[in-house]
């Protein structure tokens, strides 16, 4: 029995030896550091959202179109919402920089006051519609979100006026007619995946972006209503509006999966 205990334990000394000896002669080999997701942002994208708009209107009278204005410019305004959607196509460059290219429209209801003094009456003017293409240049403050500048063409619709006495019985008195107005526009904003809400949505970001759009002077002759014969009243009005908007967009990128991570 002694012999047979003495040779077990020989038996296991050896075992815990020749274990310690193969691992000592393994290399030591260290994890590799983790390594940053790195997010491609080029692609086709598409955007809807919605958002809240402020026009600003210089305007004054002209005693006959064409002619000098009558009365100083005065500052006119009006307010609203509207709902956007957009296309549009980025390049990530250098890095953490991005560029794009893009066209939106707006729909909606921003509508302020346009008032003759000299008759003494005010009409209802309504942005209907504006439409913009441009660009964009961007830096990437973290892999999934960008700042951005943007700036380029935009184009609007207006609609026409009843101009209605400001005093009781409130009676119309001319009109004024639809226009388009064309100009440029400045912006900027910020665009970000869901992730950071913690919500798992590949392709899937929220945009956020203040817009101003500058347009040029437009000069609308006046009409009579039929009860006053409805013929021109021999003056206009000049409207030079100036639209600011922020809107808040839902946007999906086709090109966005997984990220891209170096492999081993």
């Amino acid at each position: 029995m002694k012999k047979l205990v003495l040779a077990l334990t020989a038996v296991a000394a050896f075992t815990g030896t020749a274990s310690a000896a193969d691992l000592a002669a393994r290399p030591y080999t260290k994890a590799p550091a983790p390594v940053a997701a790195v997010y491609n942002w080029t692609g086709f994208y598409i955007s809807a959202g919605g958002g809240g708009g402020l026009w600003a209107a210089d305007s004054s009278v002209q005693t006959f179109p064409g002619a000098a204005a009558s009365s100083r410019d005065q500052r006119l305004g009006g307010s609203g919402w509207f709902g956007t959607v957009a296309v549009g196509y980025d390049w990530q460059f250098g890095g953490r920089w991005v560029f794009g290219i893009f066209a939106d429209g707006q729909f909606g209801d921003i509508r302020g006051s346009l008032s003759d003094p000299n008759f003494a009456t005010e009409g209802r003017e309504k942005l209907r519609t504006s439409y913009a293409a441009g660009a964009r240049l961007g830096y990437l403050v973290a892999p999934n979100v960008l700042s951005y500048v943007n700036a380029g063409y935009s184009g609007s619709q207006w609609s026409g006026t009843t101009q209605a006495s400001l005093f009781t019985p409130f009676t119309a008195i001319d009109t004024t007619g639809s226009f388009r107005r064309d100009g440029f526009f400045v912006g900027g904003g910020f665009e970000n995946s869901l992730d950071i809400f913690g919500i798992n949505a590949p392709g899937w970001f929220v945009k956020t972006e203040y817009r101003s759009a500058f347009y040029d002077r437009v000069t609308l002759p006046q009409t009579f209503v039929p009860a006053f014969g409805g013929g021109p009243t021999g003056t206009a009005l000049t409207f030079k509006p100036w639209v600011q908007t922020i809107s808040t967009s839902i946007v999906y990128r086709f090109n966005w999966g997984r990220p891209l991570v170096a492999k081993y």
